[in-house]
């Protein structure tokens, strides 16, 4: 075997070891488009208040909703109609709240999607149509404007039974508005640009610097807290901040995050971060249920029953049945009668096959989940246990409860 030949072989497994460690690593790290934004990418929201028509009946009952009325009087005012002196009665006018998010960079003539809403006491704004409704910022001012046809869900009534599918009072217009004012904001004039986290972290905004620099070549990049990098334009990225942007928002960080156990207690839900720890502790858990069966059974005479006092007989034991004080049971009025034998089962479950458990400290989070799911510990039974993990001081990490 020539050297050349032995030289492949041995840096083939080399190659193979580095490449499956750059894909591991690549894996598990994130862009940083998807855990950070750029100072001036941003939507904005959008509010109107308007009114869909069109609607087949579902609409409010204008003597209860007094503003779905004043609107419509006014619109119809707008229009040359006259309609104060006159008695409304209509039930196809619906009061909606129209919203909707501007995206970043916006120009005049965009088409957005918007989502309306009932307002008042309307039953369905299916087959409905939104009427011109102004959107405003939270300056103010009007930045689009919508119209168009409402897609909402479904109602179908009967006699005895109804469907409903999704939820007929709030609805969509796909591409209802019209972006008719720009937000101004020259991107390409920065000289300097932030670079904001999604989830604050000291460990993650010092990562991402140290990778941005690496990339540039250059101390450009520094973090200011811990949801905050300060990116400062090179030279060479002079006027050419988008392209820069563009470069940075591929590279890829492995984001850092703080031992958090989140609790939601309504719906059991726990969540468990992966550097959860807990000291060395013992853990047991049981609870004593009590189970009492009523099951009643009823003793009835034979027929043709003799004259005279008989006892009542139990038909569990073939026994006459216990009377008051003791004494046995007889049939009144010197007949057979029907009679009611309580049967009362009473069974008691200690769970005495639930043991104590022993986590030893520094256990990683699979290790935990096994050690109480070998305890038979159900959801809502394991909260209860963290929490007094944590009370404990044995619990290295935070609880969040929702």
């Amino acid at each position: 075997m020539t050297a050349s030949r032995r030289v492949r072989r041995l840096a083939a497994p080399l190659l193979l070891a580095v490449t499956l460690a750059w894909a591991t690593s690549a894996t598990a790290a994130s862009r940083v488009k998807d855990i950070a934004d750029f100072e001036g990418i941003r939507e904005n929201m959008l509010v109107g208040y308007g009114l869909v028509v069109g609607l087949n009946g579902t609409g409010d009952s204008l003597n209860r909703s007094i503003f779905t009325r004043e609107s419509l009087i006014g619109m119809l005012e707008r229009l040359g109609v006259n309609a104060r002196d006159d008695s409304l009665r209509t039930a196809n006018v619906a009061a909606v709240m129209v919203t909707a998010n501007l995206p970043p960079f916006a120009r005049q003539g965009t088409h957005i999607d918007v989502t309306v809403s009932a307002l008042g006491d309307a039953k369905s704004l299916l087959g409905g149509t939104l009427l011109v409704t102004p959107m405003l910022g939270a300056d103010g001012e009007v930045y689009a404007v919508a119209q168009g046809s409402v897609q909402t869900g479904l109602v179908a009534k009967g006699a005895a039974a109804s469907v409903t599918k999704g939820v007929p009072t709030s609805g969509r217009v796909a591409n209802g508005a019209i972006v008719e004012r720009e937000i101004a904001f020259e991107m390409a004039s920065l000289k300097s640009v932030n670079i904001m986290l999604h989830n604050p972290d000291l460990t993650t905004a010092r990562r991402i610097a140290q990778v941005i620099n690496g990339y540039l070549r250059a101390p450009a990049a520094r973090p200011l807290d811990p949801s905050t990098v300060l990116l400062t334009l090179p030279a060479n990225f002079q006027g050419d901040i988008v392209s820069l942007v563009t470069d940075i928002e591929q590279l890829r960080v492995e984001p850092d995050q703080p031992a958090r156990v989140v609790i939601d207690e309504q719906n059991g839900v726990i969540v468990m971060g992966e550097n959860v720890r807990i000291s060395t502790v013992a853990i047991a858990q049981g609870n004593l249920t009590v189970k009492v069966t009523e099951t009643p059974q009823v003793s009835q005479p034979n027929p043709f029953a003799p004259t005279g006092q008989a006892p009542v007989v139990d038909p569990a034991t073939g026994k006459p049945a216990a009377g008051g004080k003791g004494g046995v049971q007889f049939a009144p009025n010197g007949g057979g009668q029907t009679v009611v034998v309580p049967r009362t089962e009473i069974q008691v479950d200690e769970q005495s096959e639930r043991r104590m458990a022993v986590l030893p400290e520094g256990v990683s989070l699979q290790e935990l989940v096994n050690s109480l799911n070998a305890l038979g510990v159900g959801p809502r039974d394991m909260i209860s246990i963290l929490q007094a993990i944590k009370a404990a001081g044995a619990l290295q990490a935070d609880i969040e409860v929702m």
